[in-house]
C-alpha cells in the first residue's frame, strides 16, 4: 500500500471515529470532513469508496445498532430510544430501523431479550448487515471495496 493510500485511510478512519463518538449528535458533514482535511464532496466520495456506504448511511446504521442494544437491554419507550440515539423523527427512526434490521423496533424488542454474557460471536450475530436492501458486510476497513472488486 502506498504512503498516499495509508494517509487517506488514516484520515478517513479518524473521521469515522469522530462520527462514532458523536453518533447521537446531528451530522455536520463539513465538520466531519474537516477532521479528515477534505472538502465535503471529496470526503463523501472517498468515504463511500473505502467503507462502502455514505457517511450519512454509516451514521444511521450506527444509531440503529445502538438502538438495538437499548431495545434489548432496557424497558425505555421506543420514542425515548429514538431521540436518545440521534433521530429527530419517530417515523424516520422506524423506517430506517426496518430497512436495516428487517423488522420494526417493537417487533425487534419482542423477539430479542437481553444478552447473557455477550462475546464477540454474539455481537457479530446481532449487528445489522443490510444496507439499502443489499446484503453487505460492514465490519472491516476497506472490506466492501474489496468485495466489489470480486
Amino acid at each position: 500500500m502506498s504512503r498516499e493510500a495509508e494517509d487517506l485511510n488514516r484520515r478517513l478512519l479518524r473521521a469515522r471515529d469522530a462520527m462514532d463518538r458523536a453518533y447521537a449528535q446531528p451530522l455536520d458533514v463539513r465538520a466531519v470532513a474537516g477532521v479528515a482535511h477534505f472538502s465535503e464532496a471529496h470526503f463523501i466520495r472517498s468515504f463511500r469508496t473505502v467503507f462502502g456506504e455514505t457517511p450519512h448511511r454509516y451514521l444511521q446504521r450506527r444509531r440503529v445498532e445502538r438502538s438495538m442494544f437499548l431495545l434489548r437491554e432496557t424497558d425505555r419507550s421506543v420514542s425515548d430510544i429514538c431521540f436518545d440515539v440521534g433521530f429527530t423523527s419517530l417515523g424516520t427512526f422506524s423506517r430506517t430501523f426496518h430497512e436495516i434490521v428487517g423488522e420494526t423496533p417493537s417487533h425487534y424488542r419482542a423477539g430479542h431479550g437481553p444478552m447473557v454474557a455477550p462475546n464477540c460471536f454474539q455481537l457479530v450475530a446481532t449487528r445489522p448487515v443490510v444496507a439499502a436492501g443489499v446484503a453487505m458486510r460492514s465490519s472491516s476497513f476497506g472490506e466492501a471495496a474489496a468485495e466489489a472488486a470480486l
